[in-house]
């Protein structure tokens, strides 16, 4: 069946809700928290880039609150990844599971007896700019959307945090990226397409330690665009590094199949 760009978006992002947390490398760089206002952009980007998550894999449960202005779920999830390789995530009784990996993206919905199976190009086409594995990873990570060692930054300094934006401005995207002083992890990155009313906000309201690696407490997603406006909530729990993990995961016979467009 043909989905409105509406439900598209609904769907997207219920499936993003079910997707988010990840990985990366690097020595540790941890200031007290206070702003160095002699720092220069180059300076904060290889910090935040020295104090990336380092694991082979996490689980726990993430506790998901999703709003689209007319309606509102909130409920937990099981959440089990592999770094680089897989993020698998299963709601109570797998009423709602995914399965994503660099080259597909998997969910089925127990009760609506349908499923998608896919690529990233779907999701690219929905929010207007190339998605990818690693994004996803680095979004729930505090890590940065985007590669900031690619490109020059303006840095201007805040009151609680280092704001970064490209030296030279895009012609089709503007791009916002604050970076926390204690971990230099993100505080909020920005991505914006104005010419068509779309805006993907990630804020981190505060970090864990887990096993001594930084990880996002609580994460608080805004998609816009010119008919929708959708707002995710994730709180990460009882997180736990390494251990061995399996990812079963196989779409139910006679399920119809979601024709996203």
């Amino acid at each position: 069946m043909v989905r409105t760009k509406t439900h598209q978006l609904s769907q997207f992002l219920l499936v993003l809700i079910v997707i988010f947390v990840c990985s990366c490398k690097g020595a540790k760089v941890v200031s007290d928290g206070t702003i160095d206002s002699r720092l220069s952009a180059k300076s904060v980007i290889k910090s935040h880039y020295q104090n990336t998550f380092d694991f082979k894999t996490l689980s726990g449960k993430v506790k998901m609150d999703y709003s689209d202005g007319t309606s509102s779920k909130s409920f937990s999830v099981s959440l089990r990844m592999e770094k680089d390789k897989a993020i698998w995530i299963s709601a109570p009784l797998s009423i709602v599971k995914a399965y994503i990996t660099p080259t597909r993206v998997s969910f089925y919905n127990k009760l609506q007896n349908e499923y998608f199976d896919g690529d990233f190009s779907y999701l690219s086409n929905l929010l207007g700019t190339e998605i990818d594995f690693k994004m996803l990873q680095n979004l729930l990570l505090g890590e940065a959307l985007l590669d900031l060692r690619s490109e020059k930054y303006e840095l201007s300094i805040t009151e609680s945090t280092y704001q970064l934006k490209p030296r030279i401005a895009k012609e089709l995207y503007k791009m916002l990226f604050k970076v926390e002083p204690k971990n230099y992890k993100m505080a909020v990155q920005q991505l914006a397409q104005p010419s068509e009313e779309r805006l993907l906000e990630i804020s981190y309201e505060n970090y864990q330690k887990v096993d001594n690696q930084v990880l996002p407490n609580e994460v608080k997603i805004k998609a816009i665009t010119d008919d929708t406006d959708s707002r995710v909530n994730l709180e990460y729990r009882n997180m736990e590094l390494n251990r061995k993990l399996n990812f079963p995961y196989k779409i139910p016979n006679g399920y119809k199949e979601i024709v996203l467009e």
